[in-house]
């Protein structure tokens, strides 16, 4: 690649020895110098091409270290897109578009209406009718194939809608009671099923025998579709500036064969570090591993090596997740709470602890990098009576292992894990999302030790962000880190174990970020390392915080190729690039 200078604007490096730069020069891929306009352009020289930015910033690509871009782009592909679905008939007439191209009797399956994955800014309730159409109105768009407008975890109690066609294609009916188990049966007063289900009717993180059953007869994903779905998924990210991701939750061996494929045809636009999950527990049905079957599953995941040298794609570690979330009653807690449907819980362990030590003890005495994705005050206790005792016997401290999520979370268990060596990756968004659903079923006093950032980084620890279930924006997340806000109520959990500044919450999803996934030359521009760019339209080192959100990328580089493209730029000739070219 010719040499490119980047000029007319502001350079952020995140390097801490010469944090402002006005220019630099890029070649091969990788960043050659930072530095003066006038000095660039010399080292540039005549022939280089010149990217005048025209006062935009200039930053490192962001890096996403808990994403799902797979996962929420698989799922999506193919639907019928109601997210911004303004009434009934607008949900009509997209509903009718699809079934026009559609094979009679086949399913078509539809998105939540609102914005994924909480649905507190918007959801079914902001519809002009304030509620998702019932099977009358459903029936309209067609007779001829089954419909379902689909509920996203997390939320929990949560709501669907089938047609007609689609009650019959599932077997529903008026004979069934108002309420299987904690599924309520929504029905009119004739008797007549409406076609709305409530309850723990969500896609995944739903266990509930009679909707476990339901969600069977459902069709599955279309393999093909999840791919052009991810190109899709990876299209927004880029989007937002983000140049590198950490696939390392609820990753199933296809799922990394999808990335997989995506590189061995150059159409990757960002990095990848993907870690498979040894036993998922998201998706129904979930029936657990013998401790045989587990064992002889780790062997199979460490048969081949670790592939950490791909510039693009690398493969590195387990990840263990043995719980889950607080909106299903999943989170392991040592006191009880009120779970989603009014009754007391303590939450729930998918994976014994008899397999936690297996995994543990495996990945410590074969040096391999575990990744624990962790959330309650029980799960970390567990574990790391587990950890601490199998330290002792294999030393693993210096192999770097992840902590995931550490939605809650102690100071004695922070001060712990810093002893085991390890990092972390978080989201503040959990905080946003659920931080009035924690306050009202475990108590407010549990927001102290809510996704407390500031405590984890004062401890030495290395910390990444994530979008994971939303806000997708990694500019909001950037402020949300500052803020603390809760989601619909305006109430700030701004403690001084969780507010980070504005330079701590741009780390965490650059050098931070990088540290964490043990990937050195990403994350800082500085000369060495690839030329993963963002270019911004404000500095979100220093712009007022009401409008960091608002933040617009001009343009996005993955190694010095152009992968987003706004338009804005004086040179936006050139058409967004794969690794491998256009």
């Amino acid at each position: 690649m010719a040499r490119t200078l980047i000029t007319g604007g502001n350079v952020l490096t995140l390097d801490p020895s010469a944090p402002d730069a006005e220019a630099l020069v890029v070649e091969a891929g990788r960043v050659l110098a930072t530095g003066g306009a006038r000095d660039m352009a010399s080292l540039a020289g005549r022939g280089a091409r010149t990217m005048d930015v025209a006062g935009a910033t200039v930053l490192p690509g962001l890096i996403d270290t808990h994403p799902h871009v797979l996962h929420f782009g698989g799922l999506a592909a193919g639907l019928v897109d109601l997210t911004d679905a303004v009434d009934h008939a607008d949900i009509v007439a997209r509903i009718r578009e699809h079934a026009a191209h559609t094979p009679p009797g086949e399913w078509i399956m539809c998105t939540p209406v609102g914005e994924p994955h909480y649905f507190v800014r918007r959801s079914s309730a902001d519809l002009a009718e304030r509620r998702l159409p019932d099977r009358h109105t459903l029936d309209a768009a067609t007779a001829d194939h089954p419909v379902l407008i689909q509920a996203w975890a997390p939320r929990m109690p949560n709501v669907v809608a089938f047609n007609s066609a689609g009650l019959r294609a599932v077997g529903l009916s008026a004979f069934l009671p108002d309420r299987v188990c904690d599924v309520e049966i929504d029905k009119d007063d004739n008797g007549e099923l409406t076609g709305i289900l409530r309850g723990p009717v969500t896609n995944y993180y739903t266990y509930d025998p009679f909707w476990s059953q339901i969600l069977t007869k459902l069709p599955p994903l279309d393999p093909a579709r999840a791919v052009q779905g991810t190109l899709d998924e990876m299209a927004r990210f880029t989007a937002h500036g983000v140049t590198t991701v950490y696939e390392g939750h609820a990753m199933e061996p296809e799922h990394i064969e999808v990335y997989r494929h995506l590189r061995a045809q150059g159409r990757l636009t960002f990095r990848v570090l993907a870690a498979p999950d040894i036993e998922s527990v998201i998706f129904t049905p979930f029936e657990p591993l013998s401790t045989a079957e587990f064992g002889a599953r780790l062997e199979r995941l460490t048969a081949q090596p670790s592939e950490r040298d791909d510039e693009f794609l690398r493969i590195d570690g387990i990840t263990m997740s043995p719980g889950g979330p607080c909106f299903s009653g999943y989170f392991a807690t040592h006191e009880p709470y009120t779970g989603p449907f009014g009754s007391p819980t303590r939450g729930v362990r998918f994976l014994s602890l008899e397999k936690e030590e297996l995994f543990v003890r495996f990945c410590a005495e074969r040096g391999i990098r575990a990744n624990m994705c962790l959330g309650a005050f029980r799960e970390h206790d567990d574990f790391l009576a587990i950890a601490e005792r199998v330290v002792r016997e294999h030393d693993f401290r210096d192999r770097r292992w992840i902590l995931q999520h550490a939605i809650t979370i102690t100071p004695d268990q922070v001060r712990r894990y810093r002893a085991l060596g390890f990092q972390v990756t978080t989201s503040v968004g959990f905080a946003w999302g659920k931080g009035r659903m924690y306050g009202e079923r475990m108590g407010e006093h549990v927001w102290r030790d809510l996704v407390p950032l500031r405590r984890l980084l004062d401890a030495g620890l290395d910390l990444g962000g994530g979008t994971d279930w939303g806000p997708k924006n990694p500019w909001e997340q950037i402020k949300l880190a500052q803020t603390h806000e809760f989601a619909g109520s305006g109430h700030r959990n701004a403690g001084p174990d969780q507010v980070l500044t504005r330079a701590q919450a741009l780390r965490m999803w650059t050098t931070g970020a990088a540290r964490v996934l043990d990937w050195p030359d990403i994350g800082a521009l500085v000369p060495g390392h690839h030329a993963d760019i963002a270019i911004v339209d404000r500095d979100p080192a220093r712009c007022d915080l009401d409008d960091l959100p608002g933040t617009r990328v001009l343009r996005t580089l993955l190694g010095g190729r152009t992968v987003h493209d706004s338009g804005d730029l004086a040179d936006a000739g050139d058409e967004p690039e794969t690794e491998n070219g256009r």
